[in-house]
């Protein structure tokens, strides 16, 4: 009973283990072997202790010892995260069909290799996963498909899509019965859950923003709603991991033109594509962009725009939304209204002012572009300036030197957030102004130490503890 017991607490710990990285990684095996941020992690929290499983449940009573070491390791682990495992109904699902693999294994089979429940649980996972997708696909194509008078509008991009997507939803209020997929919910998946749960039978515009990170993903969410209006923001080396060169970029952000319905589309400058009747470029027609830490202006088709909204790069994110609102019939006085009220973005150049102190929270921003007109921002500031940022995830060594290099120019203090990028920092800042900062429960001691009334506090990208 007592290696029973050893058996099947190893086989659910280590299932925590792997499903975490999992659903850090959208699921994609691949993704957790082969492009893990911290691949070390998978020796010492998997393969060190499972061997030791394997050795010492040979010896009675050593495989409990040995099962019980592993969780309490695993506790620490967890002590530690910023993101820890969130249970969803699919997590419930899976440690549901692991406790019954692993009894199958250890009474049918007769099986106490460890390794064979967790396997045999994913197997029979991505099948159950399979079946329910296809339910909720069906489901939403019901719905949507049934919603005969509904307006969708596709955004896609390397970089601000997020942005655009809520920039346009706040200026179609009042003219519209807007709905824009929520956060940053940008898969099919999540899109379908959003059509089945939550998108309102009244809707007249869908405003629907589309991530990638092969090739196919675009085109998949395209075929899927349809949209009749389609925006393609800035193009750049975001997840150029995955995709290995820009063309690759590009040419997936384009399938969002496959769409059946389309009517009118969009495109940045970047795109490097040939306009034609409803196909239109956009980015060399705004012009005397103006930005401060209160506000952006600009002119577009000889029309003068102002948001409080911060960093120059939100120019092209603006005038996308509005190009498309006019589009929609929203007329140009309405726009510029609409504009005084709009509010930033959550975490992207959103301006909080506490105890005397400017803080930039520019954390879900995570490309070469908007950081460094972050730093450009940050550089108006008369006082002392502070970031505090892990570099970029998922970027070429050459785009964190220039990060690198910028922030030693701009910055008083560079305080950098776990090691990922490190050693670049360590390389191009000024030792006396550089701080490393392991955990970010060390976070509010450092800020209380080193930062003063007066500093601009600039939180450029945040990467959670696995990255």
């Amino acid at each position: 009973m007592i290696e029973f017991i050893g058996y099947f607490l190893f086989v659910l710990a280590s299932g925590y283990y792997l499903i975490t990285n999992l659903q850090w990684y959208s699921y994609k095996v691949s993704r957790v072997l082969f492009h893990h941020t911290k691949p070390l992690w998978n020796i010492v929290y998997f393969i060190i202790p499972l061997a030791l499983y394997i050795m010492a449940s040979n010896v009675w009573g050593m495989g409990i010892a040995v099962s019980i070491l592993y969780i309490g390791m695993l506790f620490f682990w967890y002590r530690g995260l910023d993101k820890p495992l969130v249970w969803t109904g699919r997590i419930k699902r899976f440690f549901v069909i692991l406790a019954v693999s692993a009894l199958l294994m250890w009474f049918v089979v007769g099986c106490e290799f460890v390794f064979a429940p967790f396997v045999m649980a994913w197997i029979i996972s991505l099948m159950v996963e399979k079946m329910l997708f296809l339910g909720y696909k069906a489901k939403a194509k019901a719905k949507i498909e049934g919603m005969k008078d509904l307006i969708v509008v596709g955004i896609t991009a390397s970089y601000g899509k997020t942005s655009i997507k809520n920039f346009l939803t706040h200026i179609l209020q009042g003219s519209f019965r807007s709905y824009a997929t929520p956060r940053s919910v940008n898969t099919l998946g999540g899109i379908m859950k959003d059509i089945n749960d939550d998108l309102p039978d009244n809707t007249q515009v869908y405003i629907v923003e589309m991530g990638a990170r092969v090739k196919g993903d675009i085109a998949e969410i395209t075929t899927f709603v349809n949209p009749q209006y389609a925006v393609v923001g800035k193009i750049g080396p975001a997840h150029i991991e995955y995709f290995k060169t820009l063309d690759a970029i590009a040419a997936t952000k384009m399938e969002i033109l496959q769409s059946n319905r389309l009517k009118e589309a969009w495109l940045h400058e970047s795109a490097m594509i040939k306009p034609s009747q409803n196909l239109h470029l956009f980015g060399s027609d705004i012009k005397a962009i103006r930005s401060t830490l209160d506000y952006t202006s600009f002119e577009l088709d000889g029309i003068r725009y102002e948001a409080s909204i911060l960093g120059d790069f939100h120019a092209i994110n603006l005038a996308a939304a509005i190009k498309v609102a006019i589009a929609l019939g929203v007329d140009k006085e309405t726009i510029q209204k609409r504009l005084k009220t709009l509010k930033a973005t959550p975490h992207r150049l959103e301006r909080i002012d506490a105890g005397g102190k400017l803080i930039l929270d520019d954390s879900f921003n995570g490309n070469i572009d908007g950081m460094m007109a972050s730093f450009d921002l940050a550089s108006t500031h008369d006082g002392r300036k502070v970031v505090i940022t892990p570099g970029l995830v998922e970027a070429e060594e050459e785009l964190n030197i220039q990060v690198a290099k910028r922030a030693n120019e701009v910055f008083d203090l560079v305080v950098v957030t776990g090691g990922l990028n490190l050693a670049i920092f360590e390389k191009y800042v000024d030792k006396n102004k550089l701080i490393k900062l392991a955990q970010k429960s060390q976070m509010q001691d450092m800020l209380i130490k080193h930062t003063k009334a007066g500093d601009l506090i600039l939180f450029a990208n945040d990467a959670p503890s696995f990255i």
